[in-house]
């Protein structure tokens, strides 16, 4: 059944009226109570939403992972129970149904129906329909220290009202599609869980073996420090008011641990031409890391840059140079014997950093047969391959399970929209 023929059953011939967004809800900005109060931090009681709660628990939420005390609420007054947060800058169209009185970070909008719409829209349904406003928010940003959506279109975003004359016929339209999208959502979470446990499963059995295989407890091997191995150079600096569409290929160090794998043969970004005698670059063959992050985990996290050209690197990122092969570099630089030496070399402030000189000297890596070059290289790579195939299984989104997970949240998508998709206006669809 399609969605158009599935909306035209359920509306039989009704109305639907559209309403800016600002039209239907409240909005309000989140904020983040002064942390130099401790009284606003201590004993908490008010619930205080930030992403780490949509990461860990979900869209639906009724309590969260921080709270804050009574008198850090400006003017005393909570966002209603049953509104909607969205995230309108960094991590764009982050959204989540908060069913308890609460505040929120900064990083969110507050949606709260107004009065005179209680009676015509079901927020489950409103809920729902936010998928398609976070779908306008992540294409409708503006770029300048950091991504932020664009509010006057926000505020402009139409949210339809079927059946706007008869409220009670109304709110049963929303229901029906609150109940199939509950039972599609479920049965989505469902198969979507079993293979995420599998893939659970498998990242510990690679993780394993790879530790193992690269802990060479048998056979010739020298562990080198970093500093004897090759050298660190670090990226220049540029910012997001610097990026365009076709510019000169970029690694920022954010992108490192969040949307590079082990190894990469294109950048995400580019900035512009005229940069070019300012920044810094890795060549094909370095083994990018990150300088800076907010965990100790992402910190010193490592890309192995396989590109056929030079890429420019962020100053808070270093190019590691070197003569082994780049992905036996990048994988050594993920097992558990790696990570616990680093951690002693990673300051520990609120911005965690790496600190270069200390690792150049202290952190040091396995080189097998380092008396003979060609027989290094040979082991490397025979090493690197047997790890390739684990990790195109528990990483590739082309091949594996990612991919099947993939795969099932696209599905899921395509047919919540589907049933979303109310008919608009002429003028409207233009």
């Amino acid at each position: 059944m399609s969605g158009l023929s599935f909306m035209e059953k359920l509306l039989d011939g009704v109305e639907v009226e559209w309403k800016a967004l600002s039209d239907v809800f409240h909005l309000k900005n989140g904020y983040t109570p002064s942390k130099s109060n401790k009284e606003f931090w201590e004993n908490g009681i008010v619930p205080w939403f930030r992403m780490d709660d949509i990461r860990q628990n979900g869209r639906i939420l009724n309590d969260s992972l921080q709270k804050v005390s009574e008198s850090a609420v400006k003017g005393g007054r909570l966002f209603p129970a049953n509104s909607i947060i969205v995230a309108t800058s960094a991590t764009i169209g982050e959204h989540a149904l908060i069913t308890v009185p609460y505040l929120a970070n900064q990083r969110f909008t507050c949606l709260a129906l107004k009065e005179k719409y209680t009676k015509h829209f079901s927020i489950k349904f409103l809920y729902y329909y936010s998928f398609l406003l976070a779908d306008w928010c992540t294409k409708n940003t503006t770029m300048s220290s950091f991504a932020s959506v664009e509010m006057d279109g926000f505020k402009n975003f139409l949210i339809p009202i079927p059946c706007p004359e008869n409220p009670k016929k109304s709110l049963e339209i929303q229901a029906e599609i609150v109940r199939i999208l509950d039972a599609f959502t479920a049965h989505t979470a469902e198969l979507t869980a079993e293979l995420t446990a599998e893939l659970t499963a498998r990242k510990k059995q690679y993780h394993y073996y790879r530790d193992k295989l690269l802990s060479f407890e048998e056979g010739d091997v020298e562990w080198k420090a970093l500093g004897e191995v090759g050298e660190f150079i670090r990226g220049k600096r540029f910012t997001k008011a610097d990026y365009v569409e076709d510019g000169i290929s970029v690694i920022h160090y954010g992108e490192i641990y969040t949307r590079f794998g082990t190894f990469a043969t294109r950048a995400y970004s580019q900035v512009r031409k005229d940069m070019a005698r300012m920044l810094r670059y890795a060549e094909p063959g370095d083994v990018v890391m990150a300088g800076v992050g907010e965990t100790v985990e992402d910190v010193g996290k490592a890309v192995a840059w396989l590109g056929g050209h030079k890429v420019a690197i962020h100053d808070d990122s270093y190019a590691f140079r070197h003569s082994m092969n780049p992905k036996y570099i990048a994988y050594v630089m993920q097992t558990a014997s790696f990570n616990s030496q680093k951690t002693k070399h990673v300051s520990s402030g609120k911005v965690k950093r790496l600190l270069i000189e200390s690792m150049k000297k202290d952190v040091r890596i396995p080189v097998p047969f380092p008396s003979d070059p060609d027989k290094s290289l040979a082991e490397q790579a025979r090493i690197v391959s047997i790890l390739d195939k684990f990790d195109t299984l528990t990483h590739s989104i082309s091949e594996g399970l990612p991919r099947e997970i993939a795969l099932r949240q696209k599905q899921y998508e395509y047919y919540r929209d589907l049933l979303l998709s109310f008919p608009k206006p002429e003028e409207v669809a233009a």
